[in-house]
C-alpha cells in the first residue's frame, strides 16, 4: 500500500493495498515511470529499438499459499484439495504435497477455485475509456486506410475507471488494440492490469507489439463512403499487397545498411517500420475478419509476403476454416456467442470457440466489450455448453484454456504467463466456486505474486483519478 502511495501521489491516486496481512514498515523508493533515451546506432535509432520501453516493477508481495484449492492450471488436468505457492513474484510450488515457507500468508481455498489470471487479447480499453465521449475516442485514426504509423500506447489513458473493473473480474494482462476502420489500423500494446500515473508503468516488459490489421466490411465502408479507396474486398487485398510491397524494400535496404553500418542511414519511416518489423516477425499480427473466405485470403497474402498471422479476431467463421488455421499456426480470438449483427457476421454459430478447438486450432476467447471482458469466464461457459450441445467432448480444462494459455500464445507470452507452473509468472485468481458458473466471483486478483483486488476489502481496492469523488462503496449506509 505504502509503495502505491507514494509512487501515486502526484497523481491523487488512493490505489491498490497490497490486501496482505503485513504492510512494509517504509515505502519503497519510487521509480521513474519514465523512460531514458532509447539505444541508438551512432545518432539513428535503430528500426526495431523501442524508444518508449515499459517501466513496470512489480508491486510488494510476500509468499503466499492458497491451501485445499481447485486448481486448473491450464498445463494439465485440473488438481484437486491443492496448495499453490507464490513467491518473490513467480508460482514457486504447486501441488497436493508441498512445504510451505513459515513467513507465507496461508488462504484456506476449501470449496474455492485456482486458476491463472485471465487474458483478453482483443480490448479498447484506455483507447476507448469511460465515459465513453467523442473527446475520449481516440482508438481509430480513420484518416487513411493505412496508418501503421499510430501506437495505440499513445491513447491509453491509464485512469479508464474500466481498468480497474476489469482486474476485479480476473484480467491480469490484456492487448489495447487500435480500432478496424483501416487496412492498417497502427500497433497494439500488451498492458498489466495495474495501476499506474503512466501508460508505461502498464507495459507488459518485453511483450512484443501487435499489429493491427482489418478486413473485410469496415474498411470498405468508411473509405468506400468517401467515395475512396477501397470500396470493395478486392480494393482491401490490393491496398495490403501494396504495402507489404513499399514494407519489403524498406526492411530490406535497413537490414542492408544494418550490415555494414556503413555510409548514410536509410530514411526512417514510421509506417514501415512498423511493417517491416512485422515481416521480420518481431511483431505480430493481429487481423479483423469475419469471413471464412477472407480469412483464406489473408493466409495466402501472408504467405506471398513471407509474414505469419498471429490471430485472427472475431473470425465469426473461423469454425469452416479451423483446419486450415490448424495448418499454419494461427489462433482465432472469437466471442462465445456474438453473430447476425452485420452482413459479414450473418452465418456465426455459438459452437464456434468449440469446433476451433477440436480442429486442433488454438480456440481464444476475446472481449472487444469493456464489459464483456468482466465476464470472461462466463463467455467461456457459454462457448463450452455450446460445444457439448452438438456433441463434443470438451472438459472445463479445455474451457480454462481459450481464456489463459491460447490468448498468452497469441501474444507470445506462453511461456511467462498462462498457466500455473512452476517459474511462470504469479498472476493467479482465486474464485469463490467454479469459475464457470455465474454465480461465482472472483475474490482475489495477484499480480506477479501482489495481491491487487480483495473483494474482502474494498477500501483498499484500485480506485482512478476519475473515481476519486463521492463513490459509494458496498454495504454503505445511504
Amino acid at each position: 500500500m505504502m509503495r502505491m502511495l507514494v509512487a501515486f501521489a502526484a497523481a491523487a491516486l488512493l490505489g491498490c493495498a497490497s490486501g496482505q496481512a503485513a504492510r512494509p514498515a517504509a515505502p519503497a523508493p519510487v521509480k521513474s515511470d519514465t523512460a531514458g533515451p532509447p539505444p541508438g546506432l551512432g545518432g539513428v535509432s535503430a528500426p526495431n529499438a523501442d524508444p518508449f520501453p515499459s517501466t513496470y516493477t512489480p508491486f510488494a508481495s510476500r509468499p503466499t499459499a492458497i491451501q485445499n484449492a481447485t486448481i486448473f492450471t491450464a498445463a494439465g488436468p485440473r488438481l484437486e484439495r491443492a496448495t499453490i505457492l507464490l513467491q518473490d513474484g513467480k508460482v514457486a510450488a504447486i501441488g497436493t504435497d508441498i512445504s510451505v515457507p513459515a513467513d507465507a500468508v496461508l488462504i484456506d481455498g476449501t470449496s474455492k477455485y485456482v486458476t491463472p489470471g485471465l487474458i483478453d487479447t482483443h480490448s479498447h480499453l484506455g483507447v476507448y475509456p469511460a465515459p465513453g465521449t467523442e473527446a475520449n475516442s481516440d482508438g481509430n485514426e480513420a484518416t487513411s486506410p493505412s496508418t501503421p504509423q499510430v501506437w495505440a500506447e499513445h491513447s491509453v489513458w491509464p485512469q479508464d475507471p474500466q481498468f480497474p473493473r476489469n482486474l476485479a473480474g480476473g484480467v491480469t494482462t490484456l492487448q489495447a488494440l487500435p480500432g478496424s476502420a483501416n487496412l492498417f489500423g497502427g500497433r497494439s500494446v500488451v498492458l498489466k492490469v495495474v495501476p499506474s500515473r503512466t501508460v508505461q508503468g502498464m507495459k507488459f516488459p518485453g511483450a512484443k507489439y501487435g499489429l493491427k490489421m482489418a478486413c473485410g466490411e469496415n474498411p470498405k465502408r468508411v473509405y468506400g463512403g468517401r467515395s475512396s479507396a477501397p470500396s470493395t474486398r478486392m480494393g482491401n487485398v490490393a491496398g495490403y499487397r501494396a504495402e507489404w510491397i513499399r514494407a519489403e524494400q524498406y526492411r530490406r535496404s535497413w537490414d542492408r545498411w544494418l550490415a555494414t553500418r556503413t555510409g548514410t542511414a536509410p530514411a526512417r519511416d514510421l509506417g514501415l517500420e512498423t511493417l517491416a518489423e512485422a515481416l521480420r516477425g518481431n511483431i505480430l499480427v493481429q487481423m479483423h475478419c469475419y469471413r471464412a473466405d477472407e480469412m483464406a485470403v489473408m493466409l495466402d497474402v501472408a504467405r506471398e509476403f513471407g509474414y505469419r498471422i498471429r490471430s485472427f479476431h472475431h473470425a465469426v467463421e473461423a469454425y469452416k476454416v479451423a483446419d486450415l488455421l490448424a495448418r499454419d499456426s494461427v489462433s482465432a480470438s472469437i466471442w462465445a456467442d456474438w453473430g447476425g449483427f452485420k452482413m459479414e457476421a450473418l452465418d456465426g454459430v455459438r459452437a464456434n470457440l468449440a469446433l476451433v478447438d477440436q480442429a486442433g486450432a488454438r480456440a481464444v476467447l476475446h472481449s472487444d466489450d469493456p464489459s464483456g471482458s468482466q465476464r470472461l469466464t462466463q463467455e467461456a461457459a457459454k462457448g463450452l455448453a455450446a460445444g457439448r450441445a452438438i456433441g463434443l467432448q470438451l472438459a472445463e480444462e479445455d474451457a480454462i484454456r481459450w481464456v489463459t494459455i491460447n490468448p498468452a500464445w497469441a501474444l507470445g507470452l506462453d511461456d511467462r504467463i498462462g498457466s500455473l507452473e512452476v517459474g511462470k509468472n504469479a498472476d493467479v485468481v482465486l474464485w469463490s466456486g467454479d469459475p464457470f458458473s455465474v454465480y461465482t466471483r472472483s475474490e482475489k486478483v495477484w499480480v506477479d505474486g501482489a495481491l491487487l483486488y480483495d473483494r474482502g476489502d474494498p477500501a483498499s481496492n484500485w480506485r482512478t483519478d476519475f473515481e476519486q469523488g463521492y463513490v459509494p462503496q458496498p454495504g454503505a449506509s445511504r
